[in-house]
Protein backbone atom coordinates (compact mmCIF):
# COMPACT_ATOMS: atom_id res chain seq x y z
CA UNK A 1 0.00 0.00 0.00
CA UNK A 2 3.15 2.61 0.85
CA UNK A 3 5.17 2.05 -1.91
CA UNK A 4 1.57 2.24 -4.22
CA UNK A 5 1.34 5.63 -2.82
CA UNK A 6 4.84 6.47 -3.33
CA UNK A 7 4.25 5.88 -6.88
CA UNK A 8 1.42 7.58 -7.51
CA UNK A 9 2.43 10.26 -5.67
CA UNK A 10 5.63 10.40 -7.73
CA UNK A 11 3.37 10.48 -10.84
CA UNK A 12 1.57 13.50 -9.68
CA UNK A 13 4.83 15.17 -8.53
CA UNK A 14 6.20 14.58 -12.78
CA UNK A 15 2.92 15.39 -14.10
CA UNK A 16 2.36 18.46 -12.28
CA UNK A 17 6.04 19.34 -13.20
CA UNK A 18 5.46 18.98 -16.89
CA UNK A 19 2.20 21.49 -16.85
CA UNK A 20 3.53 24.01 -15.33
CA UNK A 21 6.80 23.94 -17.40
CA UNK A 22 4.73 23.39 -20.42
CA UNK A 23 1.93 25.57 -19.96
CA UNK A 24 3.86 28.44 -17.80
CA UNK A 25 7.01 28.30 -19.59
CA UNK A 26 5.24 29.06 -23.04
CA UNK A 27 3.59 31.94 -21.47
CA UNK A 28 6.76 33.14 -20.26
CA UNK A 29 9.64 32.06 -23.20
CA UNK A 30 7.60 32.66 -26.07
CA UNK A 31 4.22 34.17 -25.57
CA UNK A 32 5.20 37.73 -26.24
CA UNK A 33 1.66 38.97 -26.10
CA UNK A 34 2.48 42.65 -26.61
CA UNK A 35 5.85 43.09 -26.15
CA UNK A 36 8.66 42.98 -28.71
CA UNK A 37 11.21 40.91 -26.51
CA UNK A 38 10.48 37.71 -28.09
CA UNK A 39 9.54 37.47 -31.83
CA UNK A 40 8.18 34.24 -31.58
CA UNK A 41 5.00 35.65 -30.72
CA UNK A 42 2.93 32.43 -29.72
CA UNK A 43 -0.30 34.56 -27.66
CA UNK A 44 -3.21 33.52 -26.32
CA UNK A 45 -4.17 30.51 -28.82
CA UNK A 46 -0.50 29.40 -28.18
CA UNK A 47 0.07 29.79 -24.65
CA UNK A 48 -4.37 28.04 -24.34
CA UNK A 49 -2.98 25.31 -26.88
CA UNK A 50 0.04 24.24 -24.75
CA UNK A 51 -1.58 24.31 -21.50
CA UNK A 52 -3.82 22.08 -23.08
CA UNK A 53 -1.50 19.74 -24.73
CA UNK A 54 0.38 19.92 -21.47
CA UNK A 55 -2.51 18.24 -19.48
CA UNK A 56 -3.28 15.44 -22.10
CA UNK A 57 0.21 14.46 -22.76
CA UNK A 58 0.50 14.33 -18.63
CA UNK A 59 -2.63 12.81 -18.61
CA UNK A 60 -1.59 10.08 -21.30
CA UNK A 61 2.30 9.27 -19.79
CA UNK A 62 1.09 9.03 -15.90
CA UNK A 63 -3.18 8.55 -15.74
CA UNK A 64 -2.29 5.09 -15.42
CA UNK A 65 -0.41 5.31 -12.66
CA UNK A 66 -2.15 8.21 -9.92
CA UNK A 67 -5.21 8.88 -12.05
CA UNK A 68 -3.78 11.86 -13.52
CA UNK A 69 -5.08 15.03 -11.02
CA UNK A 70 -2.36 17.35 -11.80
CA UNK A 71 -4.15 19.83 -9.45
CA UNK A 72 -5.31 20.08 -6.08
CA UNK A 73 -8.68 21.56 -7.21
CA UNK A 74 -9.16 18.30 -9.42
CA UNK A 75 -8.12 16.13 -6.22
CA UNK A 76 -10.94 18.13 -4.13
CA UNK A 77 -13.21 17.92 -6.59
CA UNK A 78 -12.91 14.08 -7.08
CA UNK A 79 -13.04 13.45 -3.40
CA UNK A 80 -15.99 15.46 -2.96
CA UNK A 81 -17.54 13.21 -6.19
CA UNK A 82 -16.89 10.22 -4.42
CA UNK A 83 -14.10 9.20 -7.02
CA UNK A 84 -10.66 9.65 -4.58
CA UNK A 85 -10.06 8.45 -1.28
CA UNK A 86 -9.72 11.22 1.13
CA UNK A 87 -6.52 9.36 2.83
CA UNK A 88 -4.68 10.04 -0.65
CA UNK A 89 -5.80 13.66 -0.73
CA UNK A 90 -2.67 15.54 1.15
CA UNK A 91 -0.07 13.57 -0.34
CA UNK A 92 -1.26 14.27 -3.37
CA UNK A 93 -2.10 17.86 -3.19
CA UNK A 94 1.57 18.22 -1.33
CA UNK A 95 3.21 16.06 -4.84
CA UNK A 96 1.28 18.43 -7.01
CA UNK A 97 2.46 21.91 -5.41
CA UNK A 98 6.23 20.72 -5.32
CA UNK A 99 6.33 19.32 -8.77
CA UNK A 100 5.11 22.75 -9.75
CA UNK A 101 7.12 24.90 -7.61
CA UNK A 102 10.21 22.40 -9.09
CA UNK A 103 9.16 23.87 -12.48
CA UNK A 104 8.90 27.64 -11.33
CA UNK A 105 12.17 26.84 -10.19
CA UNK A 106 13.76 25.76 -13.62
CA UNK A 107 11.90 28.80 -15.43
CA UNK A 108 12.54 30.92 -13.07
CA UNK A 109 16.51 29.78 -13.13
CA UNK A 110 16.24 29.61 -17.11
CA UNK A 111 14.75 33.49 -17.10
CA UNK A 112 17.10 35.12 -14.46
CA UNK A 113 19.76 34.09 -16.79
CA UNK A 114 19.07 36.35 -19.27
CA UNK A 115 17.71 39.59 -18.30
CA UNK A 116 17.10 41.00 -21.11
CA UNK A 117 14.15 38.52 -22.66
CA UNK A 118 12.38 38.93 -19.37
CA UNK A 119 8.74 41.01 -20.21
CA UNK A 120 8.06 44.21 -19.15
CA UNK A 121 7.09 43.77 -15.40
CA UNK A 122 2.83 43.76 -14.52
CA UNK A 123 -0.32 41.98 -14.80
CA UNK A 124 0.45 38.57 -16.09
CA UNK A 125 4.18 38.07 -15.89
CA UNK A 126 6.22 35.22 -15.38
CA UNK A 127 2.56 33.80 -15.93
CA UNK A 128 1.57 34.52 -12.70
CA UNK A 129 -2.59 35.11 -12.09
CA UNK A 130 -3.71 38.42 -10.32
CA UNK A 131 -6.86 40.94 -9.78
CA UNK A 132 -7.20 44.32 -9.97
CA UNK A 133 -3.74 45.66 -11.49
CA UNK A 134 -2.39 42.33 -11.87
CA UNK A 135 -5.10 41.07 -13.98
CA UNK A 136 -4.62 41.24 -17.75
CA UNK A 137 -7.32 43.09 -18.21
CA UNK A 138 -7.65 44.46 -15.14
CA UNK A 139 -10.64 42.82 -13.87
CA UNK A 140 -11.53 43.17 -10.53
CA UNK A 141 -11.10 40.53 -7.45
CA UNK A 142 -15.30 39.70 -7.68
CA UNK A 143 -14.89 38.98 -11.56
CA UNK A 144 -11.80 37.17 -10.73
CA UNK A 145 -12.93 35.02 -8.70
CA UNK A 146 -16.55 33.87 -10.49
CA UNK A 147 -14.33 33.57 -13.50
CA UNK A 148 -12.02 31.12 -11.20
CA UNK A 149 -14.82 29.06 -9.98
CA UNK A 150 -17.22 28.77 -13.17
CA UNK A 151 -14.38 27.87 -15.78
CA UNK A 152 -12.81 25.17 -12.30
CA UNK A 153 -16.66 24.01 -11.87
CA UNK A 154 -17.17 23.36 -16.10
CA UNK A 155 -13.39 21.69 -16.16
CA UNK A 156 -14.15 19.01 -13.31
CA UNK A 157 -17.31 18.52 -15.02
CA UNK A 158 -16.11 17.55 -17.71
CA UNK A 159 -13.06 15.71 -16.03
CA UNK A 160 -15.97 13.62 -14.54
CA UNK A 161 -18.26 13.17 -17.43
CA UNK A 162 -15.15 11.70 -19.71
CA UNK A 163 -13.78 9.36 -17.04
CA UNK A 164 -16.94 7.64 -16.31
CA UNK A 165 -17.14 3.99 -17.06
CA UNK A 166 -19.74 4.16 -20.28
CA UNK A 167 -17.55 7.29 -21.45
CA UNK A 168 -15.87 6.36 -25.32
CA UNK A 169 -12.97 4.63 -24.55
CA UNK A 170 -9.14 6.42 -24.61
CA UNK A 171 -10.51 9.95 -25.36
CA UNK A 172 -10.06 11.20 -21.73
CA UNK A 173 -6.92 12.31 -21.88
CA UNK A 174 -8.02 14.79 -25.27
CA UNK A 175 -11.37 16.03 -24.12
CA UNK A 176 -9.42 17.21 -20.61
CA UNK A 177 -6.34 19.00 -22.49
CA UNK A 178 -9.45 20.22 -24.83
CA UNK A 179 -11.45 21.63 -21.94
CA UNK A 180 -8.28 23.13 -20.37
CA UNK A 181 -7.33 24.81 -23.83
CA UNK A 182 -10.86 26.30 -24.21
CA UNK A 183 -10.82 27.36 -20.50
CA UNK A 184 -7.78 29.38 -21.26
CA UNK A 185 -8.86 31.13 -24.30
CA UNK A 186 -11.71 32.49 -22.40
CA UNK A 187 -10.01 33.14 -18.76
CA UNK A 188 -6.66 34.91 -20.00
CA UNK A 189 -7.98 38.22 -19.86
CA UNK A 190 -9.32 37.96 -16.60
CA UNK A 191 -6.90 36.56 -14.50
CA UNK A 192 -4.21 34.88 -16.49
CA UNK A 193 -6.13 31.44 -16.32
CA UNK A 194 -5.51 29.46 -12.93
CA UNK A 195 -8.26 27.06 -12.20
CA UNK A 196 -5.18 25.12 -10.83
CA UNK A 197 -3.60 26.42 -7.12
CA UNK A 198 -0.44 24.11 -7.75
CA UNK A 199 0.33 26.10 -11.04
CA UNK A 200 -0.27 29.86 -9.23
CA UNK A 201 1.83 28.84 -6.71
CA UNK A 202 4.50 27.52 -8.94
CA UNK A 203 4.96 31.02 -10.83
CA UNK A 204 3.64 33.49 -7.38
CA UNK A 205 6.55 32.08 -5.45
CA UNK A 206 9.63 32.94 -7.33
CA UNK A 207 8.35 36.61 -7.73
CA UNK A 208 7.69 39.71 -5.46
CA UNK A 209 5.30 42.76 -5.29
CA UNK A 210 8.33 44.71 -5.63
CA UNK A 211 9.40 43.55 -9.00
CA UNK A 212 5.81 44.79 -10.15
CA UNK A 213 4.54 41.42 -10.14
CA UNK A 214 1.23 39.64 -8.33
CA UNK A 215 1.77 40.10 -4.66
CA UNK A 216 1.75 37.01 -2.88
CA UNK A 217 -1.47 38.41 -1.03
CA UNK A 218 -3.48 37.68 -4.02
CA UNK A 219 -2.60 33.72 -4.01
CA UNK A 220 -5.48 32.72 -2.01
CA UNK A 221 -7.97 33.42 -4.42
CA UNK A 222 -6.35 31.33 -6.59
CA UNK A 223 -6.78 28.38 -3.52
CA UNK A 224 -10.39 29.14 -2.70
CA UNK A 225 -12.04 30.16 -6.11
CA UNK A 226 -10.52 26.66 -7.99
CA UNK A 227 -11.79 24.67 -5.19
CA UNK A 228 -15.02 26.38 -4.54
CA UNK A 229 -15.40 25.49 -8.48
CA UNK A 230 -14.16 22.10 -8.55
CA UNK A 231 -16.54 21.08 -5.56
CA UNK A 232 -19.32 22.49 -6.95
CA UNK A 233 -18.76 21.12 -10.43
CA UNK A 234 -18.36 17.61 -8.20
CA UNK A 235 -21.60 17.97 -7.30
CA UNK A 236 -23.67 18.80 -10.04
CA UNK A 237 -22.26 15.92 -11.86
CA UNK A 238 -23.23 13.98 -9.10
CA UNK A 239 -26.77 14.89 -9.48
CA UNK A 240 -26.96 15.13 -13.00
CA UNK A 241 -24.94 11.39 -13.76
CA UNK A 242 -27.12 9.67 -11.14
CA UNK A 243 -25.13 6.72 -9.07
CA UNK A 244 -22.76 5.73 -11.38
CA UNK A 245 -19.47 6.86 -10.06
CA UNK A 246 -16.84 4.37 -10.68
CA UNK A 247 -14.17 6.31 -13.14
CA UNK A 248 -13.23 3.99 -16.31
Amino acid sequence: MQSSLIRKCAAEFLGTFWLVLGGCGSAVLAASFGGDFNPLGLGFLGVSLAFGLAVATAAFAFGPVSGGHFNPAVSVGLWIGGRFGGAHLLPYVLSQVLGGLLAGALLYTVVDSAPGALPPAGAGAFATNGFDAFSPGGYPMAAAFLMEVVMTAIFLFVIMSVTRRDAAPGWAPLAIGATLALIHLISIPVTNTSVNPARSTAVAAFVGESAGYMPLHQLWLFWLAPCVGAVLGALVHRSVAGGEEQPA
